[in-house]
């Protein structure tokens, strides 16, 4: 009887192996573990049937089915790959067909052009108050600027470069932006310093070694004016998905207190921040940058900055050309609003719509530049100034401009030098030292 019982089992497995077969480049394992084909991506689907009823028969559709069928599409968009059709993010998709489209019919009319250049940074900012009240990441952003960025290389070369004004070595330059700048963004979207429990400490830690932490903090930090007041930017608040202790670092009162992530069950340095949208902790954390689909930390920072450097100097560049070639014999500020006879014809018109759009999204950059050269110049991250307009614990200059807590400042050129230096500089530093 023990071995009939102990033959049973390979059986089993033989029985099974036929599902490990490889797939074909059109098949794939959908959502709920089962085999399936992109032919049949529109099959057997109640709910997309259920939504299309109601909306025939002009019914409201419940969000929860909204939801699903979403949910559907989205596993069952795919293309065929080796080894497997691959599953294709949907929100990559609507820059690819709305961005052309409005551009297009912008060019119709300059009060066409008005209605839809108006029309999409509000349509832009309402989709990320969307995503970011979700706490969803999404590859929309990301693929609206790299695909703005091609589009409107190819209208300059179909549209622009034919005319004759643009020399090989102005093309040259505008082409050297281009990569660059796609060099730059390709080092920004790289890890912006993640946070992760080291090999060999993946425990979590219990409820009597985090009484015991409190107990210590308290200790260490009793006596020490201003290390744990209530207004300082490290005293994290329970929005910030924190539980637990907080402790100062070991040595002197003046070094910044780490504090306990229950999320990713470690202990954070100073200045990490959890992020609820790629769901982990980030040293030295600025913002959550939609464009790079990434947050800005300590890791890419720089290479952040000089993406948007880069762009704006390359999209400037860009525009003055255009301008220069369609408009011609008048100064590019004169020629952005007074461009006599440009809607003669489609190709002028089209790329005049594409100068504002570029003028609309530098304009955009430039702000974040501006913002971000004067977080560094104070040694403050978008974070922290956040915390401190929340907690008023932070000064305000420049008509409001900037806000600076002054608990990180050093001074201006000490304060780029640590940027300068930012990431090379060992674990074990002081944390009040890193930018």
């Amino acid at each position: 009887m023990t071995h009939k019982s102990s033959v049973k089992p390979v059986k089993k497995n033989k029985a099974e192996e036929p599902e490990l077969e490889p797939l074909c480049c059109c098949e794939y394992i959908d959502r709920n573990g089962e085999k399936n084909h992109v032919a049949a991506c529109l099959c057997d689907c109640q709910d997309l049937d259920e939504g299309c009823d109601r909306w025939i028969t002009c019914k409201s559709v419940q969000p929860e089915t909204c939801e699903r069928i979403m949910e559907t599409l989205s596993d069952r968009l795919r293309i065929p790959w080796l080894r497997g059709a691959k599953k294709v993010n949907i929100s990559i998709i609507p820059p690819l067909i709305l961005l052309p489209v409005f551009l297009r019919v912008a060019s119709w009319h300059f009060v066409l052009g008005g209605v839809v250049l108006t029309s999409l940074p509000v349509l832009a900012l309402w989709y990320y108050y969307l995503t970011h009240r979700r706490k969803e990441q999404t590859l929309f952003f990301l693929s609206l600027g790299l695909f703005s960025l091609g589009y409107m290389y190819y209208v300059f070369l179909q549209e622009v470069v034919p005319r004759g004004r643009v020399g090989p070595t102005q093309l040259a330059l505008l082409t050297c932006g281009l990569f660059l700048v796609l060099f730059a963004l390709y080092r920004a979207k790289k890890n912006p310093g993640y946070l992760r429990n080291p090999a060999g400490n993946d425990r979590s830690v219990g409820s009597g070694q985090m009484e015991c932490l409190n107990r210590k903090g308290q200790e260490k930090t009793k006596g020490f004016p201003g290390t744990d007041t209530p207004g300082s930017l490290n005293s994290r608040t329970p929005k910030d998905g924190l539980t637990g202790s907080s402790r100062m670092l070991a040595g002197s009162p003046t070094k910044v207190k780490e504090d306990w992530c229950a999320k990713c069950q470690l202990v954070r340095p100073a200045r990490a921040w959890h992020c609820r949208i790629c769901g982990m902790c980030v040293r030295r954390m600025d913002h959550h940058c939609v464009w790079i689909n990434s947050c800005v930390g300590e890791s890419n920072h720089q290479a952040f900055v000089l993406a948007l450097s880069i762009f704006l100097l390359t999209s400037v560049y860009g525009i003055t050309l255009t301008l220069d070639t369609i408009c011609r014999d008048r100064s590019v500020f004169t020629a952005l609003f007074y461009c006599p006879g440009v809607y003669a014809n489609s190709s002028s018109a089209l790329s005049f719509t594409c100068v504002w759009y570029s003028v609309i999204v530098t304009a955009g950059m430039a702000y974040i530049f501006l913002i971000q050269l004067i977080n560094i110049s104070y040694n403050v991250t978008e974070r922290e100034v956040q915390q401190a307009l929340r907690q008023k614990t932070g000064r305000r200059l420049l008509c409001g401009l900037v806000v600076d807590p002054g608990q990180y400042n050093r001074g201006f050129l000490r304060n780029w030098h640590l940027f300068s230096t930012l990431g090379t500089r060992p674990f074990h530093h002081p944390a009040e030292d890193i930018v």
